[in-house]
């Protein structure tokens, strides 16, 4: 009897040792070390549970380790997206989406939008702007193991001033949400503002997002025109980083990026109609640009397909061509960029597609790579964490067939994906 007990008792034992070690040994044929730029070759990455505790070309891989033959394929960071709204995306009605659908219909579909990024490579992402916090459940969802997806920081409600591109525009007065006020989003004046950023981080948000400039996907009659002035936006900086918040500005418009640079923000989404002078502010004051330029195509292609109104469309073409042009002066003049798709706008698992534009429009393949790597991380605040493959960092891994270095599109076709020590997908050939 006693030595059944003390079988069971050992047993026990090393069934734990082997639960806590968990260890890995993923045997990289080629690694891009996103910090200097090389191409390592024939690397080993040793993991114990979901952490990086070495990298090298001769390390003596653990007799217990779990080993995961990459031998043939290119190795990179999780990638991350800082601009993305997953928690839907157009359905082929425009009216009925905003209409006829609740928080409710987003919540329950949101995890196949998270597991679609996932897949797709991006381990992490910032999600800019979800109704009735929608986006703080996916988050913490998530983190508790409970549905897949990218790590989360999130902004919930978009601030946005009355009549604005965050506000409902085109209809009928008379149209009323049963929302609380303040979940609108939507706020007047310095101390409705100040007030607006405290009810979004009480309700859980990571990050605050606030539009500066009118925009293109609403039916308000701008574009790029301010729409708080230089006293509201300073004050919804200044007290998200009182209850220590960055703070991300949805700008198109040329007077609206340079208001929001003054006014702080760590990046300017979109910034459209930038000029030099927006330029220079943006790297006097270090603020990333965080610009979608894929997404002119898709919704020049398929948005009169999905009912959008032609005024929509019409301010799409009067934005794509420039924003691309003034990305490209940009990345030349050495602004810090950090990848961000808007991903949402069109179908989630698409991320990977604005490699191609951001290195046809200046920047190098590696460029490209490391805003959606250690750049991106550094906007999150998160390059302790990820952003590259180091010892200590969470193993957040991709890998691809073929070099991207190369060809940059390879990205759309990650092959092999890792986050946090768990292998999600792995379609590569030993």
């Amino acid at each position: 009897m006693k030595l059944k007990i003390f079988t069971v008792l050992l047993l026990g034992m090393i069934n734990v040792t082997l639960a806590q070690t968990k260890v890995k040994a993923i045997k990289a044929g080629r690694l891009i070390d996103v910090v200097s730029g090389e191409v390592l070759k024939n690397q080993i990455i040793l993991i114990d549970s979901n952490i990086i505790v070495n990298i090298g070309a001769n390390l003596t891989i653990p007799k217990n380790a779990e080993i995961i033959d990459l031998s043939n394929a290119t190795v990179l960071p999780g990638l991350i997206d800082c601009h993305t709204h997953i928690t839907t995306q157009p359905s082929g009605d425009y009216y009925a989406d905003i209409f006829r659908k609740t928080p409710m219909d987003y919540a329950v579909t949101a995890h196949i939008f998270t597991k679609r990024t996932l897949e797709a490579g991006f381990t992490a992402c910032r999600d800019v702007g979800a109704a009735a916090f929608v986006d703080v459940a996916v988050r913490n969802a998530i983190n508790n193991g409970e549905i897949v997806g990218p790590r989360l920081k999130v902004a919930t409600l978009f601030i946005g001033s009355t009549g604005s591109h965050g506000d409902l525009n085109g209809f009928s007065p008379f149209l009323s949400w049963q929302f609380p006020k303040q979940m609108s989003g939507v706020a007047d004046g310095v101390d409705e503002l100040r007030k607006q950023v405290r009810y979004n981080i009480k309700y859980g948000a990571d990050v605050i997002k606030f539009g500066a400039s009118a925009g293109v996907l609403s039916e308000e009659e701008s574009v790029g025109a301010p729409q708080f002035t230089q006293e509201e936006m300073n004050a919804i900086v200044d007290e998200a980083k009182i209850w220590g918040r960055k703070t991300c500005a949805h700008a198109h418009g040329t007077q609206a990026i340079k208001m929001a640079i003054k006014a702080g923000v760590a990046s300017v989404e979109h910034g459209s109609f930038i000029d030099e002078e927006g330029i220079e502010l943006m790297k006097q004051h270090g603020t990333y640009l965080v610009a979608d330029i894929y997404n002119d195509d898709y919704i020049l292609s398929e948005y009169g397909k999905l009912g959008y109104p032609q005024k929509i469309i019409e301010k799409e073409r009067l934005v794509g061509r420039l924003q691309r042009e003034n990305f490209e002066k940009a990345a030349k003049a050495g602004v810090k960029i950090a990848f961000g798709s808007d991903a949402g706008v069109y179908p989630h698992g698409w991320n990977a597609k604005q490699f191609f534009y951001m290195v046809k429009f200046g920047l190098s393949p590696l460029q490209a790579i490391q805003s959606a790597t250690i750049n991106a991380a550094d906007l999150l605040d998160w390059k302790d964490k990820i952003g590259s493959i180091s010892k200590g960092k969470f193993a957040d891994i991709i890998a691809v067939e073929g070099n991207p270095l190369e060809n940059v599109s390879i990205l759309e076709k990650v092959k092999f994906v890792m986050k946090d020590g768990i292998t999600y997908k792995n379609e590569l050939k030993k």
